[in-house]
């Protein structure tokens, strides 16, 4: 059963509090910048930092997805390209891959899949970008969340994406508390979603 009452937390609102309080607007987009990095945008910190990282974990050596069909090699926070066996990972070389997969991979593809994505509500494009990133960016793309993130209609498009907690055609507790309002040490998706659009 899905639990449909997302309510905004202090936590979440503090998560983004953090990231907008870091950023700067280049072109008209928000980015952090830090000394030595490129640009980053605000939504991709977002999400990797307070999202994807707590949810995906973090594994130094590959190791095989069995869950994924076909299986999969994976390594860090569930990234799965150009992976082999036998590679390891350092923890920053985990932070680098995953911004970069999400800045070059997943954040383009939902600014073509979703016109106006780049000025949307943060806190909603950072949602769709750990769902993407989970689920596949064509789920994300296609899904109710992204249409109903299209007509701006956000708090919805939060609770629309809490669908997403199933594996094998099954709920799946860890999915739900990711998809919804977290646990006792990380913020949900719709949590943070909903605390930046109300």
């Amino acid at each position: 059963m899905l639990n449909k009452r997302l309510t905004p937390s202090k936590r979440a609102k503090a998560a983004i509090a953090a990231v907008v309080a870091a950023s700067t607007s280049i072109g008209g987009l928000w980015y952090v910048v830090r000394p030595g990095e490129p640009p980053i945008p605000d939504d991709v910190v977002l999400a990797s930092e307070y999202l994807v990282k707590p949810w995906e974990g973090e594994e130094l050596r590959a190791y095989l997805d069995v869950i994924a069909k076909p299986p999969v090699w994976t390594i860090c926070n569930g990234d799965t390209e150009n992976v082999r066996k036998g590679m390891v990972e350092t923890p920053e070389g985990c932070k680098k891959r995953l911004r970069k997969r999400l800045t070059k991979d997943f954040r383009p593809a939902l600014v073509k899949c979703i016109d106006g994505f780049g000025v949307k509500p943060l806190s909603w494009r950072a949602m769709m970008l750990s769902l993407s990133y989970n689920v596949g960016i064509g789920a994300g793309c296609k899904s109710t969340a992204a249409k109903l993130g299209r007509l701006d209609q956000y708090y919805s498009s939060c609770v629309a994406a809490t669908a997403f907690n199933k594996a094998g055609g099954k709920m799946i507790v860890g999915l739900a508390n990711r998809r919804e309002m977290g646990d006792a040490t990380r913020i949900g998706e719709g949590e943070l979603c909903v605390s930046g659009v109300q």
